[in-house]
């Protein structure tokens, strides 16, 4: 799928400007110095996996398009039903065939298994929403299982991650100029979903008291713009401090500013504290590992996009942005959260739990129930959930939640595993860059559902690129 040859850089090569070239020259396999450096690299995507990236943001910014709506349905299941599209062509092409199996697999082969059985739950809103939310379940974690098989190295993985920093940095370059120029870049249509309530609450006042909007980027929901500018901002400062000729570091380096940027003009404050979050663990393997010049290259720059964003979105999106994520210095962070999430998160722990051990049935709440729940069911009534823990007690009881967060927290395990035992200071790095952006997708699960949506999907996906890129390269002794 990608140039052949070793997968270990020489970095010191002559003519490509380097922060802190120090090299586990022992373990560097002497043919790579045959191959390319990453300079060289074509960004256009080659192979399934590097496509299913790109199309993980084409698809729903079609929603962005002019009369998009009427096909909403198929275009947003079209990014999970690729998942399970890669799963099929894994299994039926290949023969199932991997060097290692990951090791969350098998809790993950539970969980859909308990899920199957939810299917019949009395509570369940309808075969065909059971259905649908299994489904969903399995799309999004799926990528872990067939994704090995697709990224067997770790120069694909690097390759991913631009990828990724470059659709995201789109996207968030979008939501930048949609409350920049409202009239030329804001969507024609938003979701026809959104009560009159939710626009409502999506607005906030701009400059010389102007209502505007939150931005969307490529996609039809205000405020959606904070995932994908959350990306942008820690990956866009991870590839400004590799080996790449100037233009590149500064481009990665505007696309970071441009993801920050979203974020506070999504006014999203848990978008901010989770960015913040995924720098500090990349700065933390950072000191572990010693690497003291690239520390401080990256956390100048951290500081410096941090507060350029927030002036520059200022200027934007007006005071109200400085004044809204003030909040989080000014406030007490436990007060602040239960006026948020925080009473979602209790009410799961003291009221579903209790109340459905097992599970209330599938599709009790969300985007499944909405598009295929048995409205004839009077006894599967809809229950609201914003966060992960409700949803899995939900949609599962604590057999579920048991379950996944056993999956969650192998990885976890595995990663950090990972990142501190190879061999090579360059795999350690691409390693850390994998687990400082999961780390961020794990901490949302207190304040948003990431497994039943794209963010969950993306989890699993570098999660399984990670495993198949790393698990031949040398570990240390």
């Amino acid at each position: 799928m990608d140039h052949p040859g070793p997968d270990v850089v020489d970095w010191n090569q002559p003519g490509v400007a380097s922060i802190d070239l120090e090299q586990d020259v022992d373990q560097v396999n002497p043919d790579a110095r045959d191959e390319p450096s990453l300079d060289d690299e074509r960004l256009l995507p080659t192979g399934f996996a590097e496509w299913f990236v790109v199309l993980q943001t084409a698809l729903p910014g079609a929603l962005y398009l002019p009369g998009s709506q009427a096909y909403r349905l198929p275009l947003r299941m079209g990014a999970y039903v690729i998942a399970l599209a890669g799963f099929a062509l894994w299994w039926f092409r290949s023969g199932a065939q991997r060097s290692e199996r990951h090791p969350a697999e098998r809790w993950l082969v539970f969980v859909l298994f308990y899920l199957v059985l939810m299917i019949f739950h009395p509570l369940t809103s309808g075969l065909m929403a059971g259905v649908a939310q299994t489904l969903l379940y399995a799309s999004v974690f799926c990528s872990v299982f067939w994704v090995q098989a697709f990224v067997t190295r770790p120069r694909q993985l690097v390759r991913i991650l631009a990828l990724l920093l470059v659709c995201n940095g789109i996207n968030s370059v979008v939501g930048v100029l949609q409350v920049y120029d409202p009239v030329r870049f804001m969507p024609s249509q938003l979701s026809l979903s959104l009560s009159k309530t939710a626009l409502a609450a999506s607005t906030f006042v701009g400059p010389n008291g102007r209502p505007m909007m939150r931005p969307p980027g490529l996609f039809d929901t205000p405020g959606a713009v904070c995932g994908p500018g959350t990306m942008a901002a820690l990956l866009g400062l991870v590839f400004a401090v590799e080996s790449f000729t100037w233009w590149k570091r500064a481009a990665a380096l505007l696309l970071s500013l441009a993801g920050i940027s979203a974020i506070y003009l999504s006014h999203v404050r848990a978008s901010l504290v989770v960015t913040v979050g995924m720098m500090a663990v990349y700065a933390l393997v950072l000191v572990l590992q010693n690497q003291k010049a690239r520390l401080t290259v990256f956390s100048s720059l951290c500081v410096g996009i941090i507060v350029a964003g927030l002036a520059g979105s200022t200027i934007i999106g007006g005071e109200g942005i400085r004044e809204r994520f003030s909040t989080l210095l000014g406030d007490d962070p436990q007060k602040l959260y239960l006026q948020s999430r925080g009473t979602q998160l209790q009410t799961g722990f003291m009221e579903l739990a209790s109340e459905y051990p097992f599970g209330a049935g599938l599709a009790r709440w969300g985007m499944m129930r909405g598009y295929f729940a048995d409205r004839t069911n009077l006894d599967s009534t809809e229950i609201w959930a914003e966060v992960q823990p409700s949803v899995w007690l939900l949609d599962g009881g604590l057999v579920l939640l048991i379950g996944y967060s056993l999956a969650l927290l192998v990885t976890v395990w595995n990663e950090w595993k990972t990142t501190m035992g190879l061999a090579s200071r360059n795999d350690r790095l691409w390693a850390a860059t994998v687990a400082a952006v999961n780390i961020g997708t794990l901490a949302l699960v207190f304040s948003f559902v990431p497994f039943v949506t794209q963010v969950g999907l993306q989890y699993w996906f570098l999660e399984g690129a990670l495993y198949g890129a790393m698990i031949g390269r040398p570990r240390r002794s």
